[in-house]
């Protein structure tokens, strides 16, 4: 194994061990707790950013694990791996940070963060998995270490919501074995990074790769939570914040789009799909998604089922962008990818901060809260005028990338859906930041929450800061070189050409 193999495993080693330490340790003991995930958190970073350095100066790393003749494993560097390990890694630590002063005084707190460490360790093994093999192992794994998460507060409502999760996204992951399966019997392995292998096996197989396409799309969309397949994620909305923090920003849903990003751009070729007439229906299915998400988020109450709504709804962007099949569309679904990450755990940074402190879950009790949780409530207002489009925030940058593609593509109706999209994202965030600055406070809750400390802990006021400095800052400089869009441009650039 060379320094660039080594590098890939350190990186998935990094969180891993640390997570296996934590189960070993004593409930109580809450400093080497804390140390190691940070430590590691930390650790992830600094390794992920030299694995950049790398692929920025045009090296590649690998590593290989023959496991049976024609099945290995695969780890492997590409631009499209580190956008998504980059930003799984950076919003892990914010969120470790979040959950250290979220779970204070909570129990079971060995068991969660066990857990949430190999969570992590997971979710970037998809991110850098070689071939569909690796991917669906880790994809699979993730499902299994995700649920413990969902249940942690062990409640009647919890177990039952873990149980829906499950039927879910187990009942995906099958579809999704089926799929590879079957394209390994026509194709052999199928390694990303190449030639697409569909488009390799061309006319002949043309009936089941068409088949095949809509399979995968089955398998991918229950994690993707696209319409209809997206009932579990409301239900998973009894999980503590930091973990919906980490399921709609980082692990599950991320990962589920992220397969759908691999199938058309790696294992299909947007040209040869396009020629098959399969992305046309992929977009219809985003489009809907989209619109449906939102109108489900205008009639819901809570907090926290409003913003996974949300989530159906801006998951959806991601899809469209790659279905539209042209650099413009591509650019902006993939750098929504990470846009909608540091936009969507702000929000539920900032609605766990508005529960922990003062007991508020629902929108109808948010009168005037601002005043009371002004730092909060200030995060969370950059957050939702940023998944409204609101520029220069980041949402913005996103769905100005995805109308313009779909004028060069000639899809005005894709124009309509986001413009319909952004007004009824203006129509179920706006009241919420009105009810919040503009009316006058509700005394029920207005004493409550501690009036010796400036507004909250710490540890759960920093993360939601920084991740809506940074909702702005993504934005602002949009075209610095260092930026998510820069990197997103490298990878389209790889698809389609300069």
């Amino acid at each position: 194994m060379n320094w660039g193999g080594l590098l890939l495993v350190m990186i998935l080693l990094s969180s891993l061990v640390p997570g296996l330490i934590i189960f070993a340790l004593p409930e109580k003991s809450n400093r080497p707790r804390t140390v190691l995930n940070l430590g590691g958190a930390l650790f992830k970073l600094l390794l992920i950013l030299l694995m950049n350095v790398g692929i920025y100066q045009g090296r590649h790393f690998t590593v290989r694990w023959q496991l049976l003749p024609g099945l290995e494993l695969l780890l492997n560097s590409d631009p499209l791996a580190a956008l998504f390990s980059t930003l799984s890694t950076v919003l892990w630590l914010l969120t470790t940070l979040y959950a250290v002063g979220y779970l204070e005084q909570s129990p079971n707190r060995r068991q969660f963060f066990g857990y949430f460490s190999i969570c992590v360790t997971v979710t970037v093994g998809i991110a850098l998995a070689g071939n569909l093999l690796t991917f669906l192992l880790f994809y699979e794994l993730l499902t299994l270490t995700t649920y413990p998460l969902v249940t942690h507060r062990g409640t009647r409502e919890a177990l039952a919501a873990g149980r829906v999760y499950l039927v879910y996204t187990l009942s995906g992951g099958a579809v999704l074995l089926v799929a590879v399966a079957w394209l390994q019997v026509l194709a052999g392995p199928v390694e990303f990074g190449g030639p697409p292998v569909a488009a390799s096996l061309g006319a002949a197989h043309e009936g089941q790769l068409m088949a095949l396409f809509f399979l995968f799309i089955a398998g991918l969309g229950v994690k993707a939570a696209l319409v209809p397949l997206h009932g579990w994620l409301p239900r998973a909305m009894v999980a503590p914040a930091p973990v919906s923090a980490l399921l709609h920003a980082v692990a599950v849903v991320k990962a589920g789009v992220f397969g759908i990003v691999r199938l058309v751009h790696d294992v299909y070729g947007t040209q040869f799909a396009a020629g098959l007439n399969l992305l046309a229906p992929l977009t219809i299915l985003a489009s809907l998604s989209i619109i449906y998400g939102s109108l489900c988020a205008l009639r819901e109450d809570d907090l926290k089922k409003r913003l996974a709504y949300s989530t159906v709804s801006q998951l959806s962007y991601i899809v469209l962008g790659v279905s539209v099949a042209g650099p413009l569309a591509a650019i902006g679904g993939l750098v929504h990818l990470v846009h909608q990450g540091l936009m969507k755990i702000t929000l539920f940074f900032c609605a766990g901060n508005l529960a922990e402190t003062l007991g508020v879950h629902r929108i109808s009790e948010m009168r005037g809260i601002a005043r009371r949780m002004p730092v909060t409530m200030a995060a969370f207002s950059v957050g939702a005028l940023g998944m409204i489009g609101f520029p220069p925030m980041a949402g913005f940058v996103s769905k100005w990338y995805l109308g313009m593609g779909a004028l060069a593509a000639d899809r005005l109706w894709v124009v309509a859906v986001l413009v319909v999209s952004t007004l009824l994202n203006a129509a179920y965030f706006l009241p919420i930041l009105i009810k919040a600055w503009f009316t006058p406070p509700d005394c029920s809750w207005s004493e409550q929450g501690g009036r010796g400390r400036v507004e909250t802990r710490w540890m759960l006021l920093a993360p939601p800061l920084l991740t809506a400095l940074l909702v702005i800052a993504v934005g602002l400089l949009a075209n610095a070189q260092i930026s998510p869009l820069a990197w997103v441009k490298l990878i389209v650039g790889l698809e389609y050409g300069p």
